[in-house]
């Protein structure tokens, strides 16, 4: 039963157009390690560099978001932030000619109706209103509650070819899977 189910999973992530996956504790370091597979993997395939530049910064907003804001995670006492580790899912591949990066993390119930309503402004932004937000979000202070300078979603809005994809499914009581996918 075991290799069965690996294989079907193999097969179904070949399908469609997986070329990297992971699942389970991210940390800053397992960032850097699945970031240096994701480049060997572009410039053997000889990726654009263009198009690896843009797949690269979006797969390391999407994980550093894991990290610093999935409801799942273990905060070594007396240790740095970045020692972080944080339990999501990472999922990069192609599909009809374009590169795609999926991120999917715990996130508090109370916590989704401020993302979504933030996800939906983002998204409803053109190209031209996306770079004026960026410049405007630059000059403020980052939003409460934010460990980084509140730009990571707009970032990777602006780094996309097409408008993200988002979703949330209730998980329990106090939490919701929080998906986000770009397309490059």
């Amino acid at each position: 039963m075991l290799a069965h189910d690996f294989m079907a999973f193999r097969e179904v992530s070949r399908r469609n157009g997986v070329i990297l996956s992971f699942g389970g504790d991210l940390s800053e370091s397992v960032l850097y390690a699945l970031g240096e597979v994701l480049k060997t993997r572009m410039q053997t395939e000889e990726t654009d560099a263009g198009v690896a530049k843009r797949v690269f910064s979006i797969f390391v907003e999407q994980v550093q978001n894991v990290i610093r804001y999935s409801a799942d995670r273990i905060v070594p006492e007396g240790k740095p932030d970045s020692a972080r580790i944080s339990s999501g899912m990472i999922v990069v591949g192609t599909e009809e000619g374009r590169f795609f990066v999926v991120c999917c993390n715990e996130v508090g119930r109370d916590e989704v109706p401020r993302l979504r309503e933030r996800l939906a402004h983002i998204v409803g932004l053109s190209s031209e209103e996306l770079k004026r937000y960026y410049r405007e979000k630059l000059r403020q202070p980052p939003d409460e509650g934010s460990l980084g300078g509140s730009i990571g979603l707009i970032e990777i809005a602006r780094r996309s070819s097409a408008p993200v994809e988002y979703d949330f499914q209730e998980i329990a009581a106090d939490r919701s899977l929080f998906c986000l996918k770009a397309y490059i």
